[in-house]
């Protein structure tokens, strides 16, 4: 129960890494237009997400199974 109760905190508790690439960094930093920046910045969230989101079912399943 607790392993269960420390994922769930760790999962909506998470403080997101707003970072980019020196060249992407660059270029946003000269331009006025911060909803760009915002979108920049999302999306290299979720195609940072989807991978470990990935990784994570895979092991959940296989340990499913190794416990049967």
């Amino acid at each position: 129960m607790r392993n269960k109760l420390l994922i769930f905190i760790f999962l909506t508790i998470s403080n997101y890494n707003y970072s980019q690439c020196a060249m992407c960094r660059a270029v946003l930093e000269s331009s006025e237009n911060e909803g760009m920046a915002e979108g920049i910045n999302n999306g290299i969230i979720y195609l940072a997400f989807l991978p470990y989101l990935l990784v994570f079912v895979m092991i959940f399943f296989v340990y499913k199974k190794f416990k049967k």
